[in-house]
């Protein structure tokens, strides 16, 4: 028996070039042992001395590919039968225990240098190696190996297997990895047309681009719709055909300097932007693409190329940005059927580009605001799925269901929580579907048998439908949290925070304990449990969820609310342009207590300032008039607007001073006044919660605190007071965080403390 030790890596360590890369560590240290895939991470068995191994396994650490991130490593020494050199060892498929699936990778410069060079692959738009290429979407079963992914059916031609056999070779024990004789191939269909050689492909769809039309894409995560970014025409047809209305385009660039062109890019963006995750990272304004593409607002979604064919298409292309939106229709999931793609999206592009492998798990592209130098996830989806969030609490068996819109589930393996892409609002029936899916792939994945439910305690939701079921079905307990709580809950688990804290929580809609729309909570939050200490008046929304369509009412009944019904409204534009026979049916609503819950949702005074300044008045989108708010305010002050908290917070003063400004002091100001009104609303009311608790940790979540203006305001306001504030970073502030929050309050209920 010879010395040896093994190694027990855990995290994310597999599709990211992990075994290839302690083969060559270990060659180069001269050891002797094996490197084998488990369902539990990778283990490393090396003979040698304690103080060899202790050298190799911090090289591991430090030396370790871009895309791993090493979680933990367990050593114990143990007596080997010899080996005879190092080699990788087939995969062992043992036990529940499950590592963690690489996101997808956007593909590196080097592979992108052989696009030109390497004589198997010039021109292969599926050109990948161990650094970058598809992983999650691909992926159907752990360990991760060739034949556990939608790669299986394409057999590695002589030179294929020569390079993934070959220590030396970058695509060593690359599973996808392929070339123009043996791997997947991309078609284009447009009406007569069918064409499969690639270089025409990318001639077809660079006229198409030219003559103002537009082309359906298969990527890596399912379809997109494109056009060029500078053709207004063709913007405003894809925004017809699609149904889009007005919410704003992504964009993708050709590269940082075209970029820039358009955008102003910060270092710190600019960092995130070339990672390889490759997001769509939201970005102000310099220099104005077509007008449909951001439909006023001052900010553009922009990205850069992360798949070989989008390299290829901007070699030949005249134009430096294109549209590049989710392939789907209004509000369904992203499409990755290729029939499916056929039916619906040729007739929006009159051209499908498609592929023949198979995407298992969809995915849309992930979108990132930088706020206060830091990452503020608003889509998390590609790049970033199915990364797990390491917990401080065991969650094995909890399955949570999320909420309503932007949905993500959420599963507990150990002391890991695996959250799903960016779902959707599951309200719609595809998506519905698309959430069921989701559940069988993450179970059958991750291994996952739910021991435990958790849901929004809010009536009618279609994911606490679906919770009920799951827990019925398998004679499982079933907990109901309050949905500002689980968004509380979801900072603190992404910060390790235990005890209480101060949850400042600022969003449009949440289910609340006595039967009303919450929106505007400052709670004294544990991760078990919470007590409501303010919040903003409640006032009437008229219509319920019409008014959050039709920002006008929202001012209509602020102003009811505040100054009374004899307030004279046609003293304001406002109102002079809303049809008389709405007015009336809307104030009749105030009146009566017709159709009209009770909300302190903050989304909802965002809606009524920015109808008030006639920025909007009739939402196409969620959150379209609190962007268009944001999105005025153009000059620096500190001004804030007066407001009074008692029992609750009230801005009927705020309210006043708005109305008095409005006509004699520009919009923009007006904005900025407001926006610095709500962060020292928030500053004021924790320093009340501080003097009566000593509690000076704050965590800030719900959507409202997308707005980068007011994060920041807020955050600035907080500090410069000596609070602790922490945020959401790992997964959105908005709903797509919501799951987590429940998953984490469950686990600390259940009391399995690690």
């Amino acid at each position: 028996m010879e010395e040896g030790y093994e190694i027990l890596i855990r995290g994310l360590v597999q599709g990211v070039g992990f075994r290839p890369f302690i083969y060559r560590l270990a060659t180069a240290y001269r050891l002797n042992g094996e490197v084998i895939n488990r369902t539990g991470g990778v283990t490393v068995t090396v003979e040698c001395d304690r103080e060899t191994a202790d050298r190799f396994i911090a090289d591991i650490r430090n030396l370790a590919p871009p895309a791993a991130s090493i979680r933990s490593v367990e050593v114990r020494r143990t007596g080997t039968g010899g080996f005879s050199g190092f080699k990788i060892t087939p995969s062992i498929d043992a036990g529940e225990t499950i590592t963690e699936v690489s996101p997808d990778i956007a593909v590196c410069d080097d592979c992108l240098a052989d696009l030109a060079t390497d004589q198997g692959r010039i021109d292969y738009p599926f050109i990948n190696c161990t650094n970058c290429g598809p992983r999650f979407t691909i992926i159907k079963a752990l360990p991760y190996d060739r034949a556990a992914t939608t790669m299986a059916p394409f057999q590695m031609c002589k030179g294929c297997a020569a390079e993934y056999s070959d220590i030396s070779d970058r695509r060593f024990h690359a599973q996808p990895v392929a070339c123009n004789s043996c791997g997947p191939v991309y078609m284009l269909k447009a009406g007569d047309l069918n064409i499969t050689d690639i270089n025409e492909i990318l001639q077809c769809i660079s006229h198409r681009l030219a003559a103002g039309t537009s082309v359906a894409i298969k990527s890596t995560g399912g379809y997109n719709l494109m056009c060029d970014a500078l053709n207004e025409k063709a913007v405003s047809e894809l925004r017809l055909r699609k149904e889009r209305d007005r919410k704003p385009f992504a964009v993708m660039f050709r590269d940082t300097d075209a970029i820039r062109e358009y955008c102003y890019l910060e270092k710190d963006e600019e960092t995130v932007m070339l990672s390889w995750r490759r997001p769509i990272l939201i970005l102000r304004q310099k220099k104005p693409l077509a007008p449909a593409v951001s439909s006023g607002l001052n900010t553009i979604g922009a990205m850069l190329p992360h798949m070989p064919l989008h390299y290829m298409l901007f070699k030949i292309i005249g134009t430096p940005a294109v549209v590049l939106t989710s392939g789907n229709l209004s509000e369904e999931p992203i499409i990755k059927d290729d029939l499916q793609a056929e039916r619906d999206l040729m007739p929006i592009s009159g051209c499908v580009v498609s592929y023949n492998r198979e995407i298992t798990n969809r995915v849309d592209d992930s979108v990132i605001r930088m706020i206060g130098g830091n990452v503020s996830l608003i889509r998390r989806s590609r790049g970033f799925a199915p990364q797990p969030v390491e917990l401080n609490r065991v969650a094995e068996g909890i399955f949570a269901a999320g909420a309503e819109q932007k949905n993500s589930l959420c599963i507990g393996k150990g002391t890991q929580a695996f959250m799903s892409q960016f779902l959707g609002d599951i309200k719609n029936v595809a998506t519905y579907d698309y959430y069921h899916e989701t559940f069988r792939l993450f179970s059958s994945l991750f291994r996952f048998t739910p021991s435990s439910v958790v849901c929004d305690m809010h009536p009618d939701y279609l994911s606490g439908s679906f919770a009920e079921e799951l827990a019925e079905g398998n004679g499982l307990p079933l907990m109901r949290i309050q949905h500002h709580h689980a968004h509380a809950v979801s900072v603190m688990a992404e910060h390790h925070l235990t005890g209480r804290v101060i949850g400042v929580i600022m969003d449009g809609t949440g289910y609340g304990t006595d039967g009303n729309i919450w929106g505007s909570e400052f709670i004294i939050s544990a991760a078990s449990d919470f007590e409501r200490y303010t919040h903003f008046d409640y006032l009437v929304m008229p219509g319920g969820d019409a008014a959050a369509d039709e920002p006008w009412r929202m001012a209509f009944s602020c102003l009811y609310g505040y100054f009374g019904s004899d307030y004279d409204f046609t003293s304001l534009k406002l109102f002079r342009t809303i049809d008389e026979k709405k007015l009336a049916v809307v104030r009749e609503m105030l009146s009566h207590g017709i159709n009209s819950p009770l909300t302190c949702g903050a989304g909802r005074f965002f809606d009524a300032v920015s109808a008030l300044l006639m920025l909007c008045t009739k939402a196409s989108f969620d959150s379209e008039a609190p962007m268009m708010l944001e999105s005025a305010i153009a000059g620096i002050t500190d001004d804030f607007y007066p407001f009074a908290i008692s029992e609750t917070v009230c801005l009927g003063q705020t309210f006043h001073e708005i109305i008095r400004d409005i006509g004699r002091t520009d919009v923009s100001l007006i904005a900025a006044r407001f926006h610095n009104t709500m962060a020292h609303i928030i500053l004021d009311v924790c320093i009340k919660i501080r003097n009566d608790t000593g509690l000076k940790e704050v965590v800030l979540s719900g959507g409202v605190f997308q707005n980068r203006y007011l994060l920041e305001k807020s955050l600035y306001l907080l500090s410069m007071n000596k609070f602790n504030v922490y945020t959401n970073h790992q997964v959105p502030s908005n709903d797509g965080g919501i799951s987590l929050g429940q998953l984490l309050v469950a686990a600390e209920r259940r009391g399995l403390c690690v």
